[in-house]
């Protein structure tokens, strides 16, 4: 059954991305218009996941905004219409071990390449969000901002988001101490103390600066009736 989307709160209210470069690019002949978002970047656990959305011409998906802007609920209500409404969809990941083996640069374009990849098409142009082009290639439109300005990158960065966080809420079943469920393997208070309680898991990203000093537990998991320790 397809959620109810609820009413947009009144600051997300005018503030709709739009189709300003894609209908651009349609006029110029491009059928294939990809718009494409990441997230996961700044987390210490987890992938990075890169969402690729082509969008249709001729009709419209309400209430689509930048994944930030919008409440975990109000994402959850709007994946599976923005799966139904785009002609084509995809995710790409890059685990925390291949981020740590390449570095964030060479992730972002493998990631990149995975989610196009998905898609079964040829684009025949990119939108990415941010001044970076991460995709390679002159086919390529970057936009500062872009999750706010492009429904095809607000819509990605909707499907990135929601299923990366689906991803975490799975990984604390089996690393319950870092609290994934509610930081999604972001920095926060509760995993800073699990770090240093426990060390990192074998999701954790062993490349990045607060890792330093930190001892290598390599934590594979444990079974779902094994209690985390007491951190406090």
């Amino acid at each position: 059954m397809t959620k109810t989307v609820p009413r947009l709160r009144p600051s997300l209210v005018g503030r709709a991305p739009g189709t300003l470069y894609e209908t651009e690019l349609w006029h110029d002949g491009k059928d294939f218009v990809v718009g494409i978002d990441e997230v996961g970047r700044g987390a210490w656990a987890g992938p990075l996941t890169l969402g690729a959305v082509v969008i249709p011409r001729d009709h419209r998906v309400n209430k689509i905004r930048d994944s930030k802007q919008l409440t975990e609920t109000e994402r959850g209500a709007l994946v599976d219409r923005i799966k139904d409404w785009a002609t084509h969809w995809s995710v790409g990941h890059v685990s925390a071990a291949e981020c740590d083996a390449i570095g964030m640069s060479q992730a972002q374009q493998l990631g990149a390449k995975r989610a196009i990849a998905g898609l079964g098409i040829d684009p025949d142009h990119v939108l990415v969000d941010g001044p970076w082009n991460f995709v390679g290639g002159p086919n390529v439109t970057t936009i500062v901002k872009g999750d706010t300005i492009s429904l095809s990158i607000a819509a990605a960065s909707i499907i990135a988001k929601v299923t990366r966080d689906a991803m975490m809420r799975d990984a604390a079943q089996t690393f319950p101490w870092y609290a994934f469920a509610s930081n999604k393997g972001y920095p926060c208070i509760r995993h800073r103390s699990a770090l240093r309680a426990v060390g990192p898991s074998t999701i954790h990203r062993r490349s990045w600066a607060f890792m330093d000093g930190l001892p290598w537990s390599g934590i594979e998991g444990c079974d779902n009736d094994q209690s985390p320790p007491t951190l406090f």
